[in-house]
């Protein structure tokens, strides 16, 4: 089953998410239950109305905190939802063919790996070697922190300089460029607070 058109426009689809995030927040939450109709219509094909990339942190499930059901959100998972050319392919397929009119960058408070890039990036730290080659996508985030800010506030920002610069790496591509231009597509940042549950939108 094949949709050229989105099946939202991206004020519509940002304004879902923040509803949800509203019911999760108040404990209203619907979390569906499996209904074999369901399953059998998303058996024949997607229609997400919304791309996210997120942190793997088993702490921030984007169906739960967005109170979506199954279908609804086209989720991608990489720990300090970096981009990587395996990341940047799925958030091409995402717009090529599935057509969904947001994307969204999810990054969340006390992030392990903006904690660990915090770590090599200002104290020359040693990571495995896999997990260095993760931080070099955060790294340059970190080279635009403001001076003078340390400890909570100093990783609070560095949260928020992540998500911007991964936003910046995918507005950066021609496709990126091309759908921007078409008016139909719309990327934003946005932060999840461990504590409260609420997603805060960046400006």
């Amino acid at each position: 089953m094949r949709h050229d058109s989105p099946p939202c426009t991206a004020a519509e689809a940002l304004t879902r998410l923040k509803a949800g995030n509203e019911r999760f927040v108040r404990g209203e939450a619907r979390f569906p239950t499996v209904q074999k109709e369901i399953l059998a219509e998303l058996a024949k094909g997607q229609r997400p109305y919304a791309t996210i990339l997120g942190c793997s942190d088993s702490r921030v499930p984007p169906e739960l905190i967005f109170d979506s059901s199954f279908g609804e959100l086209f989720i991608i998972r990489v720990a300090g939802n970096v981009v990587s050319p395996e990341i940047m392919g799925t958030l091409q397929y995402a717009g090529v063919y599935l057509h969904t009119p947001l994307f969204v960058v999810l990054g969340h408070e006390c992030c392990g790996a903006i904690t660990a890039a915090l770590a090599v990036h200002e104290e020359d730290a040693v990571m495995p070697s896999r997990i260095g080659l993760l931080l070099d996508n955060v790294l340059p985030a970190l080279d635009t922190l403001p001076a003078g800010v340390a400890g909570d506030q100093r990783l609070h920002a560095a949260v928020e300089q992540n998500v911007r610069w991964s936003m910046h790496q995918i507005l950066a591509t021609p496709e990126g460029q091309a759908r921007l231009a078409e008016g139909q597509v719309t990327i934003v940042g946005a932060v999840y607070e461990l504590e409260t549950g609420r997603v805060r939108f960046l400006d």
